[in-house]
Parts: C-alpha cells; sequence; structure tokens
C-alpha cells in the first residue's frame, strides 16, 4: 500500500481525495485544521483517514510527512517551499497545483540528490493550460513547423443560469486568492514588443471577446508570460500572452475596489466593531454624516448610478450591518468575506471553466501557415463537484497515481511539459469528459516583400 498525505481540504479537495481513496492500493490521509472538513471528504471510506492539523505546527506536520509516501499540497502556496523542505529531508515525493516560485525552483538540486519529483502546475491553470498546449505545440514542431504566435485564457465562472449578480462572478476558490492575483504585475509578448503592465494599472488593461456559446467577455493578462516562451520550447514565438476571462463588468469593478484602496491587507486596528457602511465612509474620507454612496461616488470618480456603485451597494457596502466578529481587520479581507456571504454558489448551481487557446503556425518548407485553436469549455455537476474542483484536482490526482505506480519516474523540481507526463493526464482526462476542442484552418503564406 502507498501512503498519501492531502495537505488542506478546502473548495477544490473532494475530487483528489475520492479518485485517490478509490485506487487500489492507495491510503490517503487528509490533514486540515478544520478536521470536520477532513472527515466530510473522508466519510467512511475505508482507504481514508481525518487528521487534525495545524500547517504551523512543523513537527507534526514533518511528522505526518515522514509517514507517507507522498504528500499533496493544496495550502496556500506560501507553505509550498516548507512542505517541500521536508519532503526532501525524508526523501518523499510531493505534488502542488501550483505556480513554481524562485525559492521552490531553487530546491531542483536537492530533490534530484533525495531522488525524489516535486511536482508542480498539475492543476487547470496552471496545468492543463500547459498540457493541452504542448500536446499541440510538439504536433506543430514534429509536423516541421513553428509557433510564431501562441495566447492563451482561462476563467472560472458562473454558468450562464447562475450568471445573477452584477460582478458576473461567484467563488469556487478562495476569493482572497482571485483579489490577491489581481494585484499581480503582468508581462506579455505582443508581435515582438515587451509589454510591462504594473498590477496597479492591471484592471484598465483588458478587451473583450467571444469564445463559442460563451458570448463577450472580458480578457486580461495573467503574470509574467515570457518565460513560458522556453517553457514551452517556442522561443521563436512574435506573441506570447497569457491571460484571464471574467464576465463583463468585472474588471471596472475590481479597479474601483483597487483604487479605493480596498485591495489592501495591511492590518487597521481601527476597523473594529464598525458597520460596513461607517468602513466605506472611512474609506471615503468622509464623516458619519454624510451619505455613504455620494461620498464613495466622489473618491472613486464614478457617478453615482455607475455600474461600479451598483455593484457595491447589492454586496451590502453601504449597509449598517457590523462586519462580523473575528474577520481579520484590514479592507481586503473585509471585502473577502462578504463577498463569499453573497458570491458563494446555491445549491444546485453550476460553474463553468473556460479555457481558450490561439496559436498561430508556420510551416516555411510547404508555404503554408495555420490558424489553431483548442478550446474547452466545462461545466460544474449539479448538487455535486464543481467544475473548478475538477479541472484542478483531477489531474493532479492522475499525476500522483503515475508517480506512485512508477509510470512517472523523473526527479527534481518539474512541471508537466514533456509528452510522458502530459500524455497519459490528458488521455485519462478525456475519460472524464474534460476535454479540449481543436480546430486547424490552414492557408499559403504570404512572400516576403523585398
Amino acid at each position: 500500500m502507498k501512503n498519501i498525505l492531502v495537505l488542506g481540504a478546502g473548495l477544490v479537495a473532494r475530487p483528489l481525495v475520492t479518485y485517490l481513496m478509490n485506487q487500489p492500493d492507495f491510503v490517503v490521509s487528509v490533514a486540515s485544521r478544520t478536521v470536520k472538513k477532513a472527515e466530510e471528504l473522508v466519510g467512511n471510506h475505508s482507504q481514508g483517514r481525518a487528521i487534525a492539523l495545524d500547517v504551523n505546527d512543523d513537527a507534526k506536520l514533518e511528522e505526518l510527512v515522514a509517514q507517507t509516501d507522498l504528500a499533496v499540497s493544496l495550502l496556500p502556496y506560501t507553505y509550498h517551499v516548507k512542505v517541500a523542505r521536508m519532503c526532501i529531508k525524508h526523501k518523499k515525493h510531493m505534488v502542488t497545483t501550483s505556480y513554481v516560485s524562485k525559492d521552490m525552483a531553487s530546491l531542483d538540486a536537492e530533490a534530484k540528490e533525495a531522488g525524489i519529483i516535486i511536482l508542480n502546475e498539475i492543476g487547470l491553470d496552471p496545468g492543463i493550460d500547459h498540457m493541452s498546449a504542448m500536446k499541440i505545440i510538439h504536433q506543430v514542431q514534429k509536423n516541421g513547423g513553428k509557433i510564431t504566435a501562441f495566447s492563451s485564457y482561462c476563467g472560472g465562472l458562473p454558468a450562464p443560469e447562475a450568471n445573477d449578480n452584477p460582478f458576473g462572478y461567484k467563488f469556487s476558490w478562495s476569493p482572497r486568492g482571485v483579489l490577491m492575483a489581481g494585484k499581480n504585475n503582468a508581462r506579455f509578448l505582443k508581435d515582438d514588443e515587451i509589454i510591462e503592465i504594473p498590477g496597479k494599472d492591471l484592471f484598465d488593461n483588458y478587451w473583450t471577446m467571444e469564445v463559442g456559446s460563451c458570448g463577450l467577455l472580458e480578457g486580461y493578462p495573467n503574470r509574467d508570460s515570457i518565460p513560458y516562451k522556453e517553457t514551452y520550447g517556442i522561443e521563436d514565438t512574435k506573441t506570447m500572452f497569457r491571460g484571464t476571462f471574467r464576465n463583463i463588468g468585472w474588471c471596472s469593478i475590481i479597479k474601483t475596489f483597487a483604487d479605493l484602496g480596498m485591495l489592501l491587507d495591511t492590518p487597521d486596528a481601527s476597523l473594529g466593531g464598525l458597520s460596513y457602511k461607517e468602513f466605506m465612509l472611512k474609506i471615503a474620507g468622509a464623516s458619519k454624516d454624510e451619505n455613504v454612496k455620494e461620498a464613495i461616488a466622489k473618491k472613486a470618480g464614478k457617478d453615482v448610478d455607475s455600474p461600479e456603485l451598483g455593484a457595491m451597494e447589492w454586496l451590502g457596502l453601504f449597509e449598517d450591518a457590523v462586519i462580523p466578529e473575528g474577520t481579520p481587520l484590514n479592507p481586503m479581507d473585509i471585502l473577502c468575506g462578504l463577498m463569499l456571504a453573497k458570491m458563494s454558489y446555491k445549491e444546485g448551481e453550476r460553474d463553468m471553466i473556460i479555457l481558450h487557446h490561439i496559436f498561430e503556425a508556420e510551416y516555411p518548407e510547404k508555404g503554408k501557415k495555420e490558424d489553431i485553436t483548442a478550446t474547452m469549455i466545462d461545466y460544474g455537476i449539479p448538487n455535486g463537484d464543481s467544475s473548478m474542483a475538477r479541472t484542478v484536482s483531477l489531474p493532479a490526482a492522475i499525476g500522483i497515481k503515475l508517480i506512485l505506480t512508477g509510470k512517472i519516474t523523473d526527479i527534481g523540481v518539474k512541471i508537466p511539459v514533456e509528452p510522458h507526463i502530459y500524455e497519459p493526464v490528458m488521455a485519462e482526462l478525456e475519460t472524464m469528459d474534460i476535454r479540449m476542442e481543436e480546430k486547424f484552418i490552414e492557408s499559403e503564406m504570404k512572400a516576403a516583400v523585398l
């Protein structure tokens, strides 16, 4: 029997835990600060157990890592390196669905020396986006072509029938993670020009596009795209872009929050005991007898009847309700708490994942070029697992199985961009109806003008 330690029991954990418990030779221990969450994931399954763990208890965490064959970190990314160091020390494999940080990348040599793999970025975005892109890139290169432009967008959104709030969004993962991602700097390559966007300007830089039956969407840059030229082996590409999809209106609303300082997470004890209305008056620098909506409109430079102010009002930010006790006293966490309360999925509602790649390829010897798209539109299961949970955790679960059954023998810090990793993962995902629809349009290359 192989022992697997799953650290974290959050919104995306269930499909992974269920998949692994149903493998014949795996025993799965789910460790969570709130043991009830772990117990709900494990249920009465004979190959699962729930453990109470405060991840800041290093001694207990290391004891659990030492007893396992592979540790899965579904914790906030700030904990991954600590877990990785323990896995290296005890020569245990590790899997995460998160981006490889500089600190994680620096552990490559130590992981190789320990003879273990630390497989990262094997979720949805990052994860399925890498694997589905590499499938086409390798296919083009095998046929004598080269990629001259690549763009990729991914978004987790409410299914159309569940899209019923001014934000066009509901949370299938951590609200804090969503808002934190909106503070990242962005950098990408467009027609051989490097474009750099500071985090404060991120939501000023979006555009609209249509994808399949999903209608008009907003797309904006996601982090630093340029290193993926090398990662994907397409150094000659003139465009390298990775972005995020949201429904119409999101960017302007979140930009307004950012401009008001509501995405700051600096502790502020003076926020204790305030109502949401009082909190917003403080944000506006207004007195308690001023009209809160008018004060915020003036501070934000928006019309009182603007969609941005309407979204705030719908959320409850202008109400007299007191901010719940125990809410961390900073603007971001106050906003997150309210968003989670008002923007979670209701029973029976579905979410939707959209992943969309756009390639331009050239075949110089054939005088041909190709426009290629690959698109996944996946829906959650009513009263079952969300699409976000399935598409994030099932690739990781399959990767774990491949490692523990000896199908993946790599060591070091890895991401799934090599065929022997992504091919079996993508093949099994297709059996679960998680698949990309690919389209290829061939045309003649224009002759160079001398």
